[in-house]
């Protein structure tokens, strides 16, 4: 026992020292959001002398962070019931189903989702012109769900793969369709994958900026990544309120989180993408 124990407490040093390394920038990043901006000059990295919560207040108002907000819960929201609808759809045909061609179909699936996405800027921008789809959030919300869908589809396919085939079976026997079992009876199981597809899309679809600064041009329309973008670019000189928007900007997928937290990780267990 004495021979494991110096061991034992070096482990939780280094665990110790990973943690700070991980936490610290943003525990400054807090505190830069509280100061003033002498004080954020004068002491960096301590903790601010007084809470200045008027920071948030001019950050909200001066960054408009309120409406990026509202743009990017309409964006999300759009996103994640799309994605899963097309992935929730799609791996139940690969994954309870005889599927032809499933083999080319799981291959496509993968090379579409190692596709750099700049490759498709080009041809989307004109494509979205002619149709009238560029600078709406309806236009950014199928790119969203195209480029998304294909990783939500491999994703949920490994966790359906994990239930019994008694469970469709038995539907099957009392004369359920396809649309029935998948709606009543594999999906409602399948709940721990389907909010992992969804926690990951809609953190994709929040933090995603290439996408959203090239096809959304209007400041009604701009998401909050744009919004604090612009602003960032503004007010270079003001640390502390950039500091504060990005806070803003940085608690709802955090809340979110913490949330699905425990879904979130089962999810990802279930689907063998833990380890």
């Amino acid at each position: 026992m004495s021979g494991r124990r110096p061991a034992g407490i070096g482990g939780w040093a280094v665990l110790l020292i990973l943690a700070l390394f991980a936490v610290g920038p943003l525990i400054i990043f807090v505190f830069a959001a509280f100061k003033t901006q002498a004080e954020l000059v004068d002491n960096p990295f301590g903790p601010p002398a007084k809470l200045l919560w008027s920071n948030f207040a001019d950050a909200w108002s001066q960054a408009h962070m309120g409406r990026g907000l509202a743009n990017s819960a309409i964006l999300v929201t759009g996103t994640v019931v799309g994605t899963l609808i097309i992935a929730g759809l799609a791996a139940y045909a690969m994954a309870r189903l005889d599927l032809p061609g499933g083999g080319s179909v799981i291959l496509y699936l993968l090379v579409s989702s190692a596709l750099p996405m700049q490759m498709f800027l080009v041809p989307l921008f004109y494509i979205w012109t002619q149709t009238g789809l560029y600078d709406t959030k309806l236009g950014l919300i199928i790119i969203y769900c195209a480029t998304l869908s294909p990783f939500g589809t491999l994703l949920l396919r490994a966790f359906l793969l994990t239930l019994p085939r008694e469970l469709e079976e038995a539907a099957r026997i009392d004369g359920a369709g396809e649309l029935r079992i998948a709606a009543r009876v594999i999906l409602p199981n399948a709940l721990p994958g389907i909010l992992t597809v969804a926690l990951i899309t809609a953190l994709a679809a929040y933090n995603e900026f290439l996408f959203a600064v090239t096809f959304l041009q209007s400041d009604a329309q701009m998401p909050v990544s744009t919004s604090f973008f612009a602003f960032q670019q503004s007010y270079v000189q003001n640390d502390v309120l950039i500091a504060a928007a990005g806070l803003i900007m940085l608690l709802p997928m955090l809340a979110l989180f913490l949330v699905l937290q425990r879904r979130f990780v089962e999810g990802m267990a279930n689907t063998g993408m833990a380890a």
